[in-house]
């Protein structure tokens, strides 16, 4: 279950009218830091992040499922589940909930490392064309918060 923080940040970016990949991106940041001290750990950054958009598809996110050339039909199907799951308040398997938890508890906390995540990153940036990058550049640029004067 996602942190009331996150939920907060999340819902305050949807009334900003923010994409669902930036609400998305709370949850992300909650897994990553979750990573970080040690609460759970994951086996890659790409893992981590899964994890947090898997949260932010549960709590209403509206993502859409990943592209079909980038990933497999199992996991479209799965984000596709989890998106219709939101708000649904059922318990999960106590048994299942516990042997996910000792799966992650294994797993080392590397995966979060700055290291990790700019090679994540940038191998994420290499699939995409020079137009995709550029575009997604000058949205940035257009829609980044104004400085504050100090």
């Amino acid at each position: 279950m996602p942190e009331q923080e996150t939920l907060k940040r999340a819902h305050e970016d949807a009334r900003e009218g923010k994409s669902p990949s930036t609400q998305a991106g709370e949850f992300v940041r909650e897994e990553i830091e979750h990573v970080r001290e040690g609460k759970h750990g994951a086996r890659s950054a790409k893992q981590a992040i899964a994890i947090g958009l898997s949260k932010a598809r549960r709590a209403g996110v509206k993502l859409p499922p990943p592209k079909a050339s980038r990933s497999s039909a199992a996991t479209r199907h799965k984000a596709e589940l989890e998106s219709k799951k939101a708000g649904q308040k059922k318990k999960p398997s106590k048994k299942r909930s516990t042997a996910v938890k000792g799966a992650l508890k294994r797993e080392g906390k590397g995966a979060a490392s700055k290291a990790a995540l700019a090679r994540q990153a940038r191998g994420a940036a290499k699939s995409r064309t020079k137009q995709e990058r550029s575009q997604a550049a000058k949205k940035a640029a257009r829609t980044r918060k104004p400085r504050k004067n100090s």
